[in-house]
């Protein structure tokens, strides 16, 4: 029987450096979206809901993403800000799992961020009641043409309720596909200090 013992393990060590390696492989690696994570919210009677979104910007400050305020999402955001986030890089066998609090970002980061879409994105933002009920697809295309008809050049102010949120973390977990499901895992846990503490758990 034969094994990748050898292969190297997730370094004892800065997680957000880790996190920038791991993800600069994914952009390599993954044929479609290396920034799509999954997104898991709760209501404050604790019912769970989840979906894919983009990260838009992380760092040592947390990871941010943007979305519709009077979404689903948006409403239990508002009155529950703990979350959690999920990337899995099925090309390099990999998860990170993030756990953390959310909290708006800047106007003029979302501004700049807005005004960085493409036109058409900005558009179809704007023309969006997210989660509500459509009568029709043709609904939402004629309010999207009736927009572009207003703004032809697509420079649409941000709506008030489209922003942003960054989630900054509490415990970050790497996890790596090994032979034999032999897996490895790491999670690193904030500490009071401000620093990080980790540990490898059983796969």
């Amino acid at each position: 029987m034969t094994s990748d013992y050898s292969e190297d393990a997730i370094p004892d060590s800065d997680p957000f450096a880790i996190f920038e390696a791991w993800f600069a492989e994914a952009r390599e690696s993954e044929p479609n979206d290396p920034n799509a994570m999954a997104l898991a919210t709760a209501t404050p009677g604790a019912a769970p809901s989840v979906r894919m979104v983009l990260l838009k910007g992380h760092g040592p400050d947390g990871f941010v993403f943007y979305t519709n305020f009077t979404s689903r999402k948006g409403g239990e955001l508002a009155a529950n800000p703990q979350v959690a986030l999920l990337f899995h890089w099925k090309s390099l066998r990999r998860q990170v799992r993030i756990e953390g609090l959310v909290s708006e970002v800047t106007p003029a980061e979302a501004d700049a961020y807005f005004a960085s879409r493409h036109p058409q994105s900005r558009l179809g933002s704007a023309a969006s009641d997210q989660s509500r009920p459509l009568p029709s697809r043709e609904v939402y295309l004629e309010r999207v043409a009736a927009l572009t008809a207003e703004y032809p050049d697509g420079d649409i102010p941000r709506p008030a309720h489209w922003s942003g949120y960054r989630v900054t973390p509490q415990a970050i977990e790497f996890w790596q596909d090994r032979t034999y499901r032999l897996h490895e895992r790491r999670r690193f846990e904030r500490a009071t200090s401000g620093g990080w503490t980790s540990t490898l758990l059983y796969p």
